[in-house]
């Protein structure tokens, strides 16, 4: 048995709101949803044919009496509804207490040490959406040569600058510096380089964005699974979301389709055991937090496209499992991550088509992954690779 297991994250595709999205201020929200009315139905035949439609009403997407994959929606029980808390509840982590944020910016004494730190002041350090934000500072940034810190809804210090006045390897080494000093109280989930180009009245980010993440709060099925000698492939900003604890092996990706076709080569070159952990980030990059509902639905209509590639490069015990990590309803005025559930999709020649139901955790996928790979599961949650759950 070769035993690969390919976890694909579509970054922000919720399915609607969660019960407590209220709390968060995302109540309606419901990304696939309020897309596919937005634009007057989704094109998503392969999606459609797995089983995408008989987990929420999504206009053009129909129901299916005969689903290729089981399909269910999950609940997160973590405190957040960000990339970090996501993925690491995807891998087996329960966050109960929120990672800290700054809906009035940062501390002043934490922005002086780090303003001391790397011999620049500071603009900005403000809520804002990046977009606006260099529209706003880009020209006294290319004046001054200071970097502009940002936050948003998320736990995340951000720091964009212009790649012809700060060189990529210094504002990595700055976003470094800043990880150092973001301990404790401060403990932020992400420091995110942000480097952009242009004129002013015309800057746009680059993407050669890069994360620094906070390790792992816990073992997640990531260290499980190399801890038994069970190699783990990432792929995109997998590597970054784990501070690279437990990966074995990493493909950097700029985009969707550098993503699937990372993948896609993965499949064909490495027949041996081993969990496959690829990020789709643009839906959330791109068109989530820039309101951009039509990019939104030609992302996911592209990707519909290259859904039969994966199906054909699996083997008779592989398993393919596509998920989510949050919300981002573009149709919404914020910009920022919605609190709903996530589409739950399980695909193989030895799962049984079926209703997966509302899934407790997002952890339940942690659980099936170590099932399938006949490890003891000690993660919280329940394997959909064993028992359901409730019906959708």
């Amino acid at each position: 048995m070769i035993h690969r297991f390919i976890l694909i994250v579509l970054d922000s595709v919720g399915i609607g709101e969660l019960p407590d999205a209220h709390h968060y201020g995302d109540g309606g929200s419901n990304t696939l949803g309020n897309i596919a009315k937005h634009i007057q139905g989704l094109h998503l035949p392969n999606f459609e044919r797995l089983g995408l439609g008989n987990i929420a009403p999504i206009l053009g997407v129909a129901k299916t009496d005969k689903p290729l994959a089981a399909w269910g929606k999950m609940n997160q029980l973590s405190a957040g509804k960000d990339t970090t808390i996501g993925h690491w509840e995807l891998a087996g982590l329960w966050i109960k207490e929120p990672l800290p944020t700054y809906p009035k910016g940062f501390p002043r004494r934490l922005v002086d040490q780090f303003s001391h730190r790397i011999g620049r002041e500071i603009l900005g350090n403000c809520v804002a959406s990046g977009t606006v934000i260099i529209d706003q500072l880009g020209s006294k940034h290319m004046e001054t040569g200071n970097p502009i810190v940002y936050t948003s809804a998320d736990s995340v210090f951000q720091i964009a600058a212009h790649e012809q006045v700060v060189p990529l390897h210094l504002l990595y080494q700055w976003c470094l510096t800043a990880r150092e000093l973001l301990d404790g109280e401060h403990r932020v989930a992400r420091v995110i380089a942000r480097p952009f180009i242009g004129e002013p009245g015309c800057f746009s980010r680059t993407s050669n964005r890069r994360d620094f993440s906070l390790e792992p709060l816990g073992i997640t099925v990531l260290d499980y699974l190399t801890d038994h000698q069970i190699p783990v492939h990432a792929i995109g900003k997998i590597k970054d979301i784990f501070a690279g604890r437990g990966v074995t092996s990493h493909i950097s990706t700029k985009n969707n389709m550098q993503t699937i076709n990372a993948t896609l080569s993965l499949l064909q070159k490495h027949s041996g055991p081993g969990l496959i952990f690829a990020n789709c980030v643009d839906f959330d990059m791109l068109w989530g937090h820039r309101n951009d509902v039509k990019g939104y639905a030609c992302g996911l209509e592209e990707l519909d496209t290259r859904i039969p590639e994966l199906l054909m490069q699996l083997k008779p015990d592989d398993v393919l499992c596509i998920v989510a990590d949050h919300g981002c309803d573009p149709t919404t005025k914020g910009t920022d991550h919605s609190r709903e559930y996530v589409p739950l999709l399980v695909y193989g020649d030895r799962v049984t088509p079926c209703s997966l139901g509302i899934r407790e955790t997002f952890s339940d996928v942690a659980q099936s992954i170590a099932t399938y790979f006949h490890l003891e599961t000690i993660f919280f949650g329940t394997s959909f690779l064993a028992k359901q759950t409730k019906e959708v």
